[in-house]
């Protein structure tokens, strides 16, 4: 690791932590030449699909907007934090194993509606609701006959 003070190429890791959540590592360095020490933090680089959406518009995919979008299917709904967080979980481990470098958001959003039916089917109709764009009451009932059955 360089040395952000003198450029020197040589440190030593004086100490290793791993942070709270599980998700980085930090290390104290110091330089083998100018003695000053410095923090460096490392992190596992994972690479998500692009999302495709319907317009055609690529972008990245964001966590904050999965989270986003269970939150609201889920408000006032008896689920825990826990659970939404395994079913993301789930949900970012076909990501990353699927090996696609685009998703279309069609897909994306039939993974949220399966884990939503999962957690909860009150949850899981409104998403699928708004998901689907239903035109017509015909069309929420067969969806609700569905998850009677």
């Amino acid at each position: 690791m360089k040395c952000p003070f003198c450029g020197h190429l040589e440190t030593q890791v004086v100490e290793t932590r791993v942070s709270e959540d599980n998700d980085t590592i930090r290390r104290r360095r110091k330089c083998g030449s100018c003695d000053k020490r410095f923090t460096t933090y490392e992190r596992a680089e994972v690479n998500f699909p692009a999302i495709i959406k319907k317009d055609g518009r690529r972008v990245e995919y964001d966590r904050r907007k999965l989270q986003a979008s269970f939150n609201l299917a889920l408000r006032k709904r008896h689920v825990s934090i826990e659970q939404v967080d395994t079913a993301i979980a789930q949900i970012e481990e076909k990501l990353l194993t699927s090996g696609e470098r685009e998703l279309p958001s069609s897909r994306m959003g039939e993974l949220v509606m399966r884990e939503l039916k999962k957690l909860d089917k009150v949850a899981y109709i409104r998403f699928a609701s708004v998901y689907r764009s239903f035109e017509d009451v015909d069309e929420f009932k067969a969806l609700v006959d569905e998850v009677k059955r």
